[in-house]
């Protein structure tokens, strides 16, 4: 499972003009499933991305979480994250799961994060969106479970 993490003041996805989910401060995680994935690998990186400390403490560290800090999640189905751009011009998408496990995945994973987060929107899995973010920092990680 691949999370690229964008730190964000402010974040929106539409599908066909309509807003599916919008947050303020908080993270924008474009989400991968990979076909080795299981639901530990899900377990486990929404941990990950709700205890990961890029947000600033008072000494202006990253040094706080997202919990820590109570903030907004914004999670979208992003498979070209697994994409194989090591040879050729064209990607390969054998590194991405097939669309029904991704679907159940992405689903199980928004799930583990709205336990321990009171706002979570997500993206549609499948559609054409289009995603808009202010990206505070930038700040921009890329984590793998």
């Amino acid at each position: 499972m691949i999370s690229l993490i964008q730190r964000v003041s402010e974040a929106q996805v539409t599908v066909d003009g309509a807003v599916t989910g919008r947050i303020g401060r908080g993270l924008l995680v474009l989400l991968a499933v990979q076909p080795d994935d299981d639901p530990s690998t899900v377990t486990r990186m929404a941990e990950r991305v709700i205890g990961y400390r890029i947000f600033p403490d008072d000494r202006d560290r990253m040094n706080r979480s997202l919990a820590d800090e109570g903030l907004e999640l914004l999670v979208v189905p992003q498979f070209t994250l697994a994409a194989d751009t090591r040879k050729g011009m064209r990607p390969s998408f054998t590194r991405a799961a097939p669309p029904d496990k991704g679907r159940a995945y992405f689903g199980h994973f928004v799930e583990e994060c709205a336990k321990n987060l009171p706002g979570v929107e997500t993206g549609v899995f499948g559609a054409d969106m289009k995603v808009s973010l202010v990206n505070d920092g930038p700040v921009t990680f890329w984590l793998e479970a």
